[in-house]
């Protein structure tokens, strides 16, 4: 397959660029400041907010991977770019997978209540990117692009790639004692898993 990933200098978007060689596919690496120096990746920079490029690169993609992440401070930009995005992955037929936030997701064992709100998973210091990535699901649901939002567990960190994670639907990955966690090369594997063989939702939470 030929893969499009957006964000590819990023944590979680270097991590999915390994994965998608690993296993064989086309990577096209989209970043603003060049993309990766990584052999047998075909290396674009580009603003994904171009629609018109975009659509023109995303045209000849089977999945994209939107892994971008807002410099601190511009968290209120996401929606916009997510927007962008969805836009040209829809005039472009292309499925969108999108590695966003924890935040959207319903917390474990409380009802009613998304980690957004809930402080044992967000920080003070983290509500903007949290909201952010609300937001930016929010805008996912009302896009008519053929779209999956994967949100990783409250702690998505580099790590091991152990190859082994749980799919939760819409409520936080959790473990007995509360702890939410999975490292970003985990998530990168699971990004990969989706995009071969789709589980049909929207919407779900990964972690270990």
């Amino acid at each position: 397959m030929k893969i499009i990933v957006l964000g590819a200098t990023g944590m979680a978007g270097s991590r999915v660029v390994t994965e998608a060689l690993a296993r064989g596919h086309e990577v096209v690496g989209v970043s603003r400041h060049g993309a990766p120096d990584t052999p047998g990746v075909t290396a674009v920079s580009a603003d994904v907010t171009d629609v018109e490029r975009m659509t023109s690169l995303l045209a000849v993609a089977d999945a994209v991977v939107c892994a971008t992440r807002p410099r601190p401070g511009e968290e209120h930009t996401v929606p916009a770019t997510t927007a962008a995005v969805l836009d040209a992955a829809a005039a472009a037929g292309t499925r969108v997978v999108v590695v966003g936030g924890a935040a959207p997701l319903s917390s474990p064992g409380r009802p009613g209540l998304l980690v957004l709100d809930d402080p044992r998973y967000v920080q003070e210091a983290w509500r903007d990117a949290a909201v952010a990535s609300v937001e930016q699901f929010r805008v996912c649901e009302k896009h008519s692009a053929d779209w999956v939002y994967l949100s990783p567990a409250a702690m998505l960190e580099p790590g091991e790639r152990t190859g082994r994670y749980r799919r939760g639907g819409t409520t936080l990955v959790a473990a007995p004692d509360g702890t939410s966690r999975i490292s970003a090369e985990d998530m990168a594997v699971a990004v990969l898993d989706e995009i071969e063989q789709p589980c049909g939702q929207r919407h779900l939470g990964v972690g270990y």
